[in-house]
């Protein structure tokens, strides 16, 4: 009776699918024959279905490859199961990409007719390596294989954890094509359309990967198993639901254009959503308990199928309506800075008009949203204050003063990457160097005070099923050779000192300046580098062995003179850094570039050295009170034996001095 249950769940989610995609497409006109270059019936309607395959596919692979390393024990049948059904959902992903791609090109070059003329080849080349959204495409379709390759041949947990992170990283490219690529505030656009993607694969997929693995979990395991689900599906229940209204709202604009056909597939979608949301509630709130509690296996079974095949077919509705969405036209027009009449050097380069001039208020009022920096410090707050509130309740204590640090650090963390420094940094210098500033010195020491691993470790409860939870996987990372490495001192203090130079005097800066995945990595680097260094310094979580207080002191006064060198060498340079981008600015108001660049020489100087003075303080503090900590322990050593540590050190004088005399 247990072969239906995980039979209809994925047949229930690809027919409900299809059903919302035809309908969606019909409503929207997104498969309608265009006045000009018509490429066909077969690639108007195969495109959007090619890409609800792989949405699909996607979610299967990397719902499965997530419920596998956070959930299964890989010493059981299940975990085996999981990772097959990964390597099934890769297989389609890529299949459905490779089609998706090659229609996308069918699509756009609809006068040349498919043929084996050795012209249309290289013409299906051209588009695959320098067209954009051929070239996204192509990565689509080479992470698929590899994963699909990869799955059928690793069973190692760390492994697999390491290359699904690999993977929804290979989503990036195709979230900055589409609707993303040519929206009005694009940086917000890709950033959204890409947690949109992953976090809806990851919901829609373990869910599926759960039905699927059913049978495998036998009558016990999936009162365990569906608990760790559900709490990855709050997670994600959020991440969609905020990402999701951030690209609706670049998208459609004004709320008038929910009439459009494109507002409309959108209301879909919400509707889905809240549904989707009724049934996580009633998920954590009934289904888990009723499972546990039900008298049989017969019981457990009902309540399971039924209820996981009208999420699914939810789901699948909210999978079509995406799926149409991406080939419906929306309300608001996406052009390129290039493509707006008489545009400015700001809005060619940006894509943007140029901000108003920065004042004292605006440092308050003028915004530029990172959602992905946004949710993680949102989350990263919540989680924090969760632990604490979860040692209070079992009686254990937490320093008032580590909460404050926390939220002071994330607090901080988004006004530099969504507040006046992100809605700056790309116009003045000096404000992306009191950015970098802030992310590599200041953010990092509130945040490593605040002792997250330690927390982490005490208030998450340990697995004791063989699986890998949060708590298991973090200290797999503390007390790995890795970890090891990178907060080794020298190295750590290299990584710190060393990031400056290679950032600013390599291809690196460019990068990160003009395009957004590059400004993403920008901050987390020197977020992650600024908090090992920290870490090694003034450091209470867990790590390898810690350097002496002279050594910390000694690194410190290294790293100043480092950023006063640095800082200086800004300062006197007669270029200027991107000097197609930052000179070309044509601004109406702020300083000239050079001057401003020297201005960010200073901060690199001035700025950056206040955090170093901090942190001696807190060295020296931490000194001294470890040699009272020592004094003490030699008191109660003395008091527990008499001295006898004393005694035997006069003892040894006294004997060389005797030794001397007869001498």
């Amino acid at each position: 009776m247990q072969r239906p249950v995980w039979v209809l769940g994925p047949a229930v989610l690809l027919a409900a699918a299809l059903l919302a995609t035809v309908a969606g497409l019909m409503a929207g006109g997104g498969a309608d024959a265009p006045l000009l270059l018509d490429p066909g019936p077969v690639v108007r309607w195969g495109l959007p279905v090619a890409k609800l395959l792989v949405d699909l596919g996607v979610a299967a692979a990397l719902g499965a490859l997530l419920l596998a390393v956070l959930a299964l024990d890989p010493a059981r049948p299940e975990f085996g199961r999981a990772v097959d059904v990964a390597a099934a959902g890769a297989g389609v992903w890529t299949v459905a990409a490779a089609a998706a791609g090659f229609l996308s090109f069918v699509s756009v070059s609809a006068p040349l007719a498919p043929s084996a003329d050795p012209r249309y080849g290289q013409a299906l080349g051209t588009f695959l390596t320098d067209v954009e959204l051929g070239r996204a495409w192509l990565i689509m379709t080479l992470v698929g294989a590899v994963l699909t390759v990869v799955c059928f041949a690793v069973r190692n947990v760390t492994a697999l954890g390491l290359l699904g992170l690999a993977a929804a990283l290979g989503l990036v490219p195709l979230a900055q094509t589409g609707h993303a690529g040519g929206a009005a505030d694009h940086d917000l656009a890709v950033s959204a359309l890409w947690l949109h993607l992953l976090f809806a694969a990851l919901w829609v997929g373990g869910l599926l990967a759960l039905v699927v693995l059913r049978p495998a979990l036998g009558p016990g395991r999936l009162a365990a198993v569906l608990p760790r689900y559900s709490s990855i599906a709050l997670v994600c229940f959020v991440v969609v639901a905020v990402s999701g209204y951030a690209g609706a709202a670049v998208r459609i604009g004004e709320l008038p254009s929910l009439l459009t056909p494109y507002g409309a597939i959108v209301l879909v979608k919400v509707v889905a959503l809240l549904v989707l949301g009724g049934f996580g509630a009633l998920q954590r709130r009934l289904l888990i308990r009723r499972i546990t509690a039900a008298a049989g296996p017969a019981a457990r079974r009902g309540w399971f199928a039924g209820f996981v095949l009208a999420e699914l077919a939810v789901m699948g509705v909210a999978a079509g309506a995406a799926a149409a969405l991406a080939r419906t036209s929306p309300p608001v027009q996406e052009v390129a800075g290039s493509e707006l009449p008489d545009p400015t050097p700001a809005e060619y380069l940006t894509g943007q008009p140029l901000p108003p001039e920065l004042t004292p208020v605006r440092l308050l009022t003028e915004w530029s949203v990172d959602l992905l920096w946004l949710l993680i410090a949102g989350f990263g707050i919540a989680f924090y204050l969760a632990g604490v509130l979860r040692l209070r309740r079992r009686g254990d204590r937490w320093p008032l003063h580590r909460t404050i640090l926390w939220v002071l650090g994330m607090l901080l963390l988004i006004w530099a990457t969504s507040g006046p420094l992100a809605a700056y940094q790309d116009y003045l210098f000096s404000i992306h160097m009191l950015e970098h500033m802030l992310l590599t010195m200041a953010i990092p020491i509130p945040l490593v005070l605040a002792a997250p691993a330690t927390l982490a470790l005490r208030a998450i409860e340990r697995r004791d099923d063989g699986s890998r939870g949060p708590r298991e996987w973090i200290m797999l990372l503390v007390h790995s050779r890795y970890a090891q490495l990178i907060t080794n001192p020298i190295v750590a203090a290299a990584l710190f000192a060393g990031s400056l130079w290679v950032f600013y005097y390599t291809g690196l800066f460019r990068w990160t300046v003009t395009d957004h995945v590059g400004h993403v990595w920008m901050v987390a680097h020197f977020l992650i580098v600024g908090y090992l260094f920290a870490q090694v310094l003034v450091g209470i979580d867990p790590m390898g062995r810690r350097p002496a207080y002279p050594l910390r002191l000694l690194l410190l006064l290294a790293t100043m003179a480092f950023h006063a060198f640095f800082g200086l060498a800004i300062m006197q340079r007669s270029g200027l850094f991107l000097a197609d981008w930052y000179g070309a600015m044509g601004r109406e108001w702020g300083l000239p570039p050079l001057e401003d660049q020297s201005w960010g020489g200073g901060i690199a100087w001035s700025v950056g050295e206040v955090p170093t003075v901090l942190l001696a303080v807190i060295v020296a503090i931490l000194w001294a009170r470890s040699d009272e900590r020592e004094a003490r322990r030699r008191d109660r050593a003395a008091d527990r034996d008499g001295e006898a540590e004393l005694a035997a050190y006069n003892a040894a004088l006294a004997e060389r001095a005797r030794r001397d005399g007869a001498g």
